[in-house]
């Protein structure tokens, strides 16, 4: 073969060639991110409507129902639309095409967004734009904390100067701050002062934003100089506030500081975060998507010294729920697998060699594959994971068998007394051929990822590159570095001359591997004599093997236990915020109970609604303020999550019967694989009438709780939340000058503050920063329905009385409009409710989602319960539909298309085999050992309890892989004997069995011995890569001995006549001499 010649002749070129390996390949190492998954980088847009005050109701139909009819009509390429709405918020989640331009996409939503504003309700701003990565997630809190300090302190020094020192890191991304209180000028109303002096909430803010103003004044020239123009027209420090004139009236002028009280304090409270026990705040460090987890958590950690130095004293910094320290033992892990395994592989090719100069050179061609894998990766844009580098682990084994195979053929035509060059030529071109075809056939069988979309092409393509660049690789280094090493280092070698103890454990393992295949020999010609007893022997195997994928269940990604765990909490719909975390604190004080305290790190709850720019960035279930978020971190050394969460689910049952409590992704693993849904399993029962759908949920909720092995079920919707009706008497308003607007205006200030319909600004010249200025009425004045009716109304006419208008408008004055102040009670009655909260939508229609967790058992059962139960509600109304998403669709989308993929695979390897055989037969014979491997892996998934997943499917497709390229060597083999010693089907099989035994479970073993690490399941995130590894092993283990055994015995059946590529050349050589 040219190629071996060109590599003996130009020795200098492959030794500069494999140095060049390895410099670019250090060089993709240090550049390459480090992360746990690969990008999943899916094209999804997050919108954030802001309104404070809204009602969920209202921010539907007035805010969400335009942008979505905008959006479905304008923007191109959506491929789903989720909506939901809370008080005052509006969250969209665009969903594109694979493929569009997220630029583009924004860009788009951004134009529609703004030219949609105009048809919302006035004072409504453009919304918050974010591109959404289900890689993005928070991989640390900085949990911020102080004894002295107060809350607003700490929230406004985060805000303000802590998070702008972070946000320069690079890779990060930073929301702003939770918990706190958020700093802001209150200009605090008294209900009963501004009915005293006739005054309405409106009447305060048009003086406040008549008098806090910023303008320029421009610039005068006078004489020789030129003046800019100052001006007072905003207060430089709060107390200025007070002077600020509502009205004059017999020329006394009223002022704020008469009508109410204004204080440099606080918003009111909506978000609460409590850290071990105590009120706290915490930034979110996310990572953006394409950074590495450890080098921004590494960035965070080495800046958090210097930013203690400049912070305010007793400012307190610590790093909580660092998911780097999982994400760097599961890549170690996966290192340290793979070096254990390069080890005993290494050993194994000794035993069966006994040359250590052979390890040699096959163990230098194994770094350089894989090097030469890291710079393909490198250039595609890929990262190092636990899904490249499972790849690799997955590939030592085939680079070990291209090498071993190479070198041991060498071995044994140099032992027929051939001359080291012409044994290292002729050696490595007899199995070139074959070994091409093995290698094809491994690279084809990773075909079905190709086919995948949506995130699990993300995950697994990376995957399939890495052991793809990997083989190919293998095989050019077989065909060039292996024959130069060999000429160097086994020209002088004569092992056997010496008397180490590596002579005598080869000599002694060689005697009784001899008498092993003598026995195996006897063995397979007892087999050919019974070929139809050992085939309907092997077809009921296949028949019982059958039924294990019903008994094994399916999943979509093996489970972790990361030591994190994040409960949801929800009491009874409209629980004040206070009132919620008292019951959090018991909750706590509860699960302080159940797990010990040696075992736990930090207990972190966040209470409310966060800030709303913080949910484009991360997602949550809190709709209200009876909703909390409750994260418990365990140290290291901690006892299965899993039983915690069944005792903690118990206790909140009993200490709170009318409350939800379920768990939900905390760790980066279940985050990023359930690609922002809120759990694996999310029905949605989509209908026009939401409260039918409602009702189907509750009905649906019941059955579900008698599902063995389904927890955590909840209803995301509230549809009992208290509300106020109240019906204004429009005639009796208008009758003393009052309209509709003049109420809700005045209603809005006083109750969630004039900071949206006229925002106004105080800037702060101690540290220069600006400072909402807004007009409400305190919560303490507001704790009674009564006190709601007292708020003052005035109409929207002139407040200035009739004897002073001349004197304002500089002119006579004919009928002035008397101004006429009265409390919301004597226009409106008020009726108690209820609404909905969380309003949800898919596709523009509404929805009902019903979150469920599957909890000791796998995944693909629990869905097809599921699927009976929504049977069982019999035929939905007209225009309803139930439909099961999240993680569970996502594994049923990535088993069709790898199984449609994998059917594709075969059929491409027997195609590419009938080319190396010409002949439509000896493929068949060849793929005997699928279904072998396919039983091996089954059995294998079977007694370890391993469920069948993609992991698993991944090693099955490496076992299928392998099982296939040993029976092409084989079969092959046994082709080729028949021409050269006229032996009949049964000899050449028997013969062929006996001789390519040893390189058949060399492969085997070396493949086996290398995946035994990862099976095993040892170290932190073992779980995630022992599916593929015992997939790999009892895959192995069955097709070499079908490989061994079945191979040949159909072989003998099948094969009678000589073969077919034989036949052919003959056939065309008599007809030439013709």
């Amino acid at each position: 073969m040219w190629i071996i010649e060109l590599a003996l002749r130009r020795p200098y070129t492959i030794a500069v060639g494999v140095i060049l390996v390895f410099i670019l390949g250090f060089i993709s190492l240090q550049k390459m991110i480090v992360d746990i998954f690969p990008t999943i980088d899916i094209p999804v847009v997050n919108v954030i409507w802001n309104y404070p005050g809204l009602t969920p109701n209202e921010v539907e139909k007035r805010v969400i129902f335009l942008a979505e009819r905008a959006f479905t009509t304008t923007v191109n390429g959506i491929s789903k639309l989720e909506s939901t709405c809370i008080q005052g918020l509006g969250l969209q989640r665009v969903y594109f095409e694979e493929g569009t331009d997220i630029s583009s996409a924004i860009a788009q939503i951004s134009a529609v967004s703004n030219s949609v504003l105009r048809s919302m309700p006035p004072g409504m701003t453009s919304p918050v734009i974010l591109k959404f990565n289900a890689s993005n997630v928070p991989v640390a809190q900085l949990t911020l904390s102080s004894n002295s300090l107060k809350e607003e302190q700490i929230f406004d020094y985060a805000i303000n100067f802590l998070r702008v020192q972070l946000y320069t890191l690079p890779g990060i991304s930073l929301p702003a701050p939770y918990g706190g209180k958020q700093r802001q000028i209150n200009v605090d109303l008294n209900p009963f002062n501004l009915q005293a002096k006739k005054l309405s909430p409106q009447n305060i803010v048009d003086a406040l934003t008549s008098s806090n103003i910023i303008v320029p004044a421009g610039n005068a020239r006078i004489n020789n100089y030129e003046y800019n123009i100052l001006m007072n027209s905003s207060p430089s420090n709060v107390n200025d506030f007070n002077k600020i004139p509502i009205k004059v009236t017999n020329g006394a002028a009223l002022t704020l500081g008469d009508v109410a009280h204004i204080s440099d304090s606080f918003a009111d409270q909506n978000n609460i975060v409590r850290v071990n026990g105590k009120r706290a705040s915490y930034l979110n460090i996310l990572k953006k998507a394409g950074s590495s987890t450890l080098s921004v958590i590494d960035s965070v950690k080495n800046k958090i010294p210097e930013l203690r130095k400049i912070a305010p004293n007793d400012f307190n910094m610590q790093l909580d729920f660092d998911q780097s320290v999982f994400v760097n033992a599961a890549i170690e892990n996966v290192i340290t697998e793979a070096l254990i395994s390069s080890i005993l592989v290494s050993l194994v090719i000794l035993l069966f060699l006994g040359s250590w100069r052979s390890v040699i050179v096959v163990c230098t061609s194994i770094p350089t594959a894989i090097f030469t894998a890291f710079i393909v990766l490198f250039i595609t844009g890929n990262s190092i994971n636990i899904m490249t580098l499972g790849g690799l682990s997955l590939a030592i084994g085939m680079l070990v068998d291209d090498a071993t195979v190479a070198v041991e053929n060498i071995h044994r035509i140099r032992d027929l007394g051939k001359p080291l060059t012409i044994s290292i030529l002729e050696g490595s071109s007899q199995i070139a051929l074959p070994a091409l075809m093995a290698t094809l056939v491994i690279c084809i069988v990773f075909f079905p990822v190709v086919l995948l979309t949506g995130p699990s092409k993300f995950l697994f393509f990376p995957l399939a590159l890495s052991v793809v660049s990997a083989m190919i690789a293998s095989y050019i280094l077989s065909r060039t570095l292996v024959p130069l090493l060999s000429k160097m280092l086994l020209e002088n070698e004569n092992h056997y001359l010496n008397n180490n103890i590596l002579t005598k454990i080869t000599e002694n393992f060689n005697h009784y591997f001899n008498i092993f295949q003598n026995k195996f020999s006897n063995v397979l010609n007892v087999c050919l004599k019974n070929r139809g007893f050992i085939l309907w022997m092997c077809l009921i195997f296949i028949c019982i093997t059958s039924f294990i994928p019903f008994i094994v269940g399916t999943d979509f990604f093996p489970s972790t236990d990361a030591g994190i765990m994040k409960l949801h909490y929800r009491g009874k719909a409209g629980t004040r915020i206070e009132v919620t975390e008292k019951q959090v604190a018991n909750i706590e004080n509860r699960i302080r109970e159940i797990i010990p305290k040696e075992e736990i790190l930090t207990i972190n709850s966040m209470i409310g609604i966060p800030i709303s720019f913080n949910l484009a960035f991360v997602q949550t279930d809190n709709v209200g303020p009876m909703d909390a978020e409750i994260s418990i971190s365990l140290n290291k050394n901690h006892k299965p999550s899993k039983k915690y969460m069944s005792d903690i689910r118990k206790s909140i049952s009993e200490l709170y019967p009318e409350s939800v409590a379920f768990f939900q992704p905390a760790d980066i693993v279940n985050q990023v694989l359930n690609f922002g849904v809120s759990a694996p399993i999310d029905i949605q029962i989509e209908g026009t009438d939401v409260y039918l759908s409602y009702d189907y949920a509750t009905k649906l909720i019941k059955n579900l709780k008698k599902i063995p092995g389904l927890e955590d079920i909840a209803l995301k919707q509230i549809f009992n939340y208290p509300a106020l009706f109240l019906n204004v008497d429009r005639i009796k308003a208008a009758q003393v000058g009052i309209n509709q607007r003049d109420i809700s205006n005045s209603l809005l200030v006083s109750l969630s503050s004039s900071s949206l319909v006229a925002p106004s600004y105080f800037l702060n010249p101690n540290n220069n920063v600006n400072y909402t200025v807004v007009v409400k009425t305190p919560l303490e004045n507001l704790s009674k329905i009564s006190d709601i009716l007292q708020t003052p109304i005035t109409g929207s006419g002139s407040i200035l009385e009739s004897n002073l208008a001349s004197t304002f408008l500089n002119q006579p004055t004919q009928n002035p409009l008397e101004k006429v102040t009265v409390p919301l009670g004597n226009l409106s009655t008020v009726s108690t409710t209820e609404s909905i909260t969380a309003n949800s939508h898919l596709n523009v229609q509404r929805v009902v989602d019903i979150f469920a967790t599957p909890e000791g058992r796998d995944l693909g059962s629990v869905i097809r319960e599921i699927e009976k139960e929504i049977k069982n509600l019999g035929e939905l109304p007209k225009g309803m539909k139930i439909s099961i998403n999240g993680q569970s669709r996502v594994m049923k989308e990535a088993f069709s298309k790898l199984s449609v993929g994998l059917i594709l695979a075969i059929i491409l390897v027997y195609l590419l085999m009938t080319v190396l055989f010409q002949s439509w037969l000896d493929p068949f014979i060849v793929m005997i050992a699928v279904p072998g491997a396919l039983c091996g892996i089954l059995w294998m998934l079977l007694i370890t309890g391993t469920t069948i997943n993609v992991e698993s499917f991944m090693g099955a497709t490496m076992a299928v892989g392998i099982a296939s390229s040993n029976s092409i060597l084989l079969v092959s083999y046994a082709n080729d004997i028949r021409i050269e010693k006229g032996l009949s089907a049964i000899q050449a099989a028997l013969e062929a069995a006996k001789t390519r035994m040893r390189p058949v479970l060399m492969t085997a073993i070396a493949m086996i011995i290398g995946m035994l690490p990862a099976a095993l399941a040892f170290g932190e995130g073992g779980e995630q890569t022992a599916p593929l590894g015992r997939a790999v092993i009892g895959g192995l283990l069955m097709a070499t001995i079908v490989t061994l055994i079945i191979v040949p015995i159909v072989y003998s059946l099948l094969r009678t006549k000589l073969p077919q590529k034989y036949l052919l050349d003959e056939q065309l050589r008599k007809d030439r001499q013709q």
